[in-house]
């Protein structure tokens, strides 16, 4: 690895977790220090701050173990392995169902995070896919997500009313963007209409963890041909899945 921007502040904090989680309770400041070979100094400012930060907790007898965030972390890790684990087991079924492409994403910012992808069974292929992102505004995904997001928050998203289009059909002004996100919280589901892709629909609903939290959504694509033959049942597919992957979720995907 390239180490031209390395941190080494990091790299030693680093150092400090793998240690002590592997023994601990062991390991006070002058033992973490000899056995790192990091300046005393050095290590009681790393500490201190690891220490605020809820990265470690210090004993009455001085000595270190994991802390609170650490274990925040594990959860989400795992929480995000698991929801896309449990997307393959069930999306398989809906696309066997539908015989059309079912994707699972997440919101970062204003932007969709593709992360999981059952492909429909024809040689037509849809250009996102895992690790990609697309606009929000755009997609099923992203704005089935955006509708569970404050406007004090959406306006930090969309300081200007212009959007980017994708096709013709896209949203082009944030006012057109909030009043669906409106129809969308009420019908618990939202379209593309060859909005990313021309020639391509979509419909998406949300995953939700116990407490109401939109962690992911899960959409079905088809091609424009066949939308209104199919959409009615894609619908109804849709939100059976989203429901289904809905129940293994716990309270804080966060």
């Amino acid at each position: 690895m390239d180490k031209k921007y390395w941190v080494p502040a990091l790299e030693k904090a680093d150092g400090i977790l793998r240690l002590i989680s592997e023994e601990p309770r062991k390991y006070r400041l002058i033992d973490l220090s000899t056995q790192l070979g990091i300046h005393k100094s050095s290590m009681y400012s790393i500490l201190n701050t690891m220490e605020a930060l809820d990265w470690v907790n210090r004993d009455a007898n001085d000595t270190y173990a994991i802390g609170s965030a650490t274990g925040r972390w594990g959860n989400s890790y795992t929480q995000g392995q698991d929801i896309i684990t449990s997307f393959h087991r069930e999306a398989s079924i809906t696309r066997d169902r539908l015989q059309e492409t079912i994707q699972l994403a997440r919101l970062e910012g204003n932007e969709v995070l593709y992360l999981a992808k059952e492909e429909a069974p024809t040689m037509v292929r849809l250009a996102s896919g895992p690790g990609m992102k697309f606009p929000a505004h755009v997609t099923a995904l992203g704005k089935v997500l955006l509708s569970f997001v404050d406007d004090t928050e959406l306006d930090l998203l969309y300081p200007i009313q212009e959007l980017t289009a994708a096709t013709e059909y896209s949203l082009k002004t944030k006012v057109d963007l909030v009043k669906q996100l409106r129809e969308i919280c009420d019908e618990g589901i939202a379209f593309d209409e060859q909005e990313v892709i021309v020639g391509f629909s979509c419909v998406s609903a949300p995953i939700l963890s116990k407490s109401g939290e939109a962690i992911a959504a899960v959409s079905c694509s088809m091609p424009q041909h066949i939308w209104a033959k199919k959409k009615d049942v894609a619908v109804a597919e849709i939100r059976q899945l989203a429901s289904r992957l809905s129940q293994f979720q716990g309270d804080d995907h966060k």
